[in-house]
């Protein structure tokens, strides 16, 4: 079973968009029995709450439904996700000052999957509204991780 863990700041805007829609093609691929998806975020603020309005509404546009709760990242994530990916450096740069010695977890940009990117990050639309450039991006790192997880895990 392979895990992948979609990592923003609140875990309301931009990972568990990533997390709908990377879980829809991973479906659509008919790989659910073999890779898990979830979201989570590097504060707590948000905890309990559901997706920010616009996550929700670029999302239901797209056919995709999402009704995941916003959870900050925990220790034990860095022992049961195989891939742990930060929407931004801020973001990576928080996983990576948490990490234990040790970890299994792969730590990374999401947008380093996305060929051909017009961007390395992932914007937060929290205060800007750009829940559509977001949904593109994400697209993009979407379809772009799978290719790389079929091609190295022979899926």
């Amino acid at each position: 079973m392979i895990k992948v863990l979609f990592v923003c700041m609140g875990n309301i805007c931009r990972s568990p968009m990533a997390e709908a829609v990377f879980l829809k093609r991973v479906e659509e691929a008919n790989l659910a029995d073999r890779i898990v998806v979830d979201s989570a975020g590097t504060i707590d603020y948000h905890e309990g709450e559901s997706a920010h309005g616009g996550t929700l509404r670029i999302l239901k546009q797209n056919g995709i439904a999402y009704s995941g709760r916003s959870r900050p990242v925990v220790r034990a994530d860095f022992e049961t996700y195989d891939y742990m990916l930060a929407m931004d450096h801020s973001n990576l740069e928080t996983l990576q000052r948490r990490q234990p010695a040790g970890s299994r977890a792969r730590l990374a940009l999401f947008m380093d999957y996305a060929e051909n990117a017009p961007a390395r990050e992932v914007p937060d639309p929290y205060y800007t509204g750009g829940f559509e450039e977001v949904y593109r991006l994400v697209e993009l790192g979407a379809r772009g991780l799978l290719a790389t997880l079929r091609r190295d895990h022979q899926l």
